[in-house]
């Protein structure tokens, strides 16, 4: 009986302690992946900018009006809703702190979507929220966003958004 005892007893702490090694990895997720296989096509987008010494000709179109969205009720892929997710992309502010931190914001795959030109279809647009949040001084380079991913449209005064999370962990994009 003792022995029995002590092997439940061992079994479960194992068991335990083996617990948090288990915990699934987020999936690295693809713009590309967001898109439904059967969608339409999708209208051709500006390639992203990895290369900050390029930012300067982005930058210039600043001073210009706002422009639409492509498609603001793009189909999206259902098969994510509630998958834990590891995305890159560029932070669009909607929200900041009197402190200076992005707290909400869109998440887009390319540097300049949403200002300077079109936004991209919404299934390419992720509306994010984050306690901690980013510096804004930190917005001119990419980032990786973590979390639980969920399907469903959220409106803002910039774009549509097909998607939303909560971030669990923002970091800068290395390549």
């Amino acid at each position: 009986m003792r022995g029995l005892l002590f092997a439940v007893l061992v079994s479960g702490i194992t068991s335990l302690s083996t617990a948090p090694l288990l915990a699934a990895e987020p999936q690295t997720l693809t713009w590309s992946e967001m898109i439904p296989a059967d969608a339409p096509p999708q209208p051709q987008q500006q390639a992203p900018v990895h290369d900050l010494s390029q930012l300067a000709d982005a930058l210039a179109a600043e001073g210009g009006p706002a422009a639409a969205q492509q498609s603001p009720a793009a189909p999206v892929v259902k098969a994510l809703d509630g998958k834990q997710v590891k995305l890159p992309g560029y932070i669009v502010p909607l929200d900041v702190t009197e402190e200076g931190r992005v707290t909400e914001f869109l998440l887009v795959p390319y540097f300049g979507a949403c200002i300077h030109v079109p936004p991209p279809p919404s299934n390419q647009i992720v509306h994010v929220t984050s306690e901690l949040g980013v510096l804004m001084d930190a917005l001119y380079q990419p980032f990786w966003i973590e979390g639980p991913l969920k399907v469903g449209q959220v409106s803002s005064e910039l774009a549509e958004a097909g998607y939303q999370m909560d971030a669990e962990k923002i970091y800068p994009y290395e390549m």
